[in-house]
């Protein structure tokens, strides 16, 4: 019996693939357990079109993460901490400070778990983080980290 799986099943194949079983166990395990469908005509037609719907779905993410990628590229952010002799912060920058200074400075929401920083930043001074907009997309932002004036504090 050929069956369209629902859900990813170990062993035998991933969600929206269509998989040959035995008969008994398609009946009384895999369809009760929602875990496939059968493979009929009106069920091939639903899961194609589903398939083009998440094709089309995932070439617009493409698209955005590209159009973001370029506008990050292109452009730097400062962030202004307390520091103390010889440039060390007081605490540390990390990739939520950094997400939080793009969407200040250029309006550019980005989730904090995409910026790719291998450890925090502790100290003043220049540097260049990396970003993972998407799976395809990855681009690098300039960060710019300085010490604050003691009037701000």
């Amino acid at each position: 019996m050929e069956v369209i799986l629902i859900k990813d099943v170990k062993g035998l194949g991933n969600e929206g693939e269509v998989v040959k079983v035995a008969d008994g166990y398609a009946r009384n395990y895999l369809i009760p357990k929602g875990l496939a469908l059968p493979a009929t005509k009106a069920n091939l037609r639903i899961l194609k079109a589903k398939k083009e719907t998440m094709e089309s779905k995932a070439q617009k993410e493409l698209a955005a993460a590209e159009k973001m990628a370029k506008q990050l590229e292109h452009s730097g952010i400062t962030i202004r901490c307390k520091a103390g002799e010889g440039g060390k912060l007081f605490g540390s920058v990390t990739a939520k400070d950094v997400a939080d200074a793009v969407e200040r400075a250029l309006g550019i929401v980005i989730d904090k778990r995409r910026i790719e920083l291998v450890e925090p930043i502790k100290a003043v001074g220049s540097y260049t983080v990396p970003v993972k907009l998407h799976s395809e997309v990855s681009t690098r932002i300039s960060v710019e980290v300085e010490s604050q004036p003691e009037g701000d504090l």
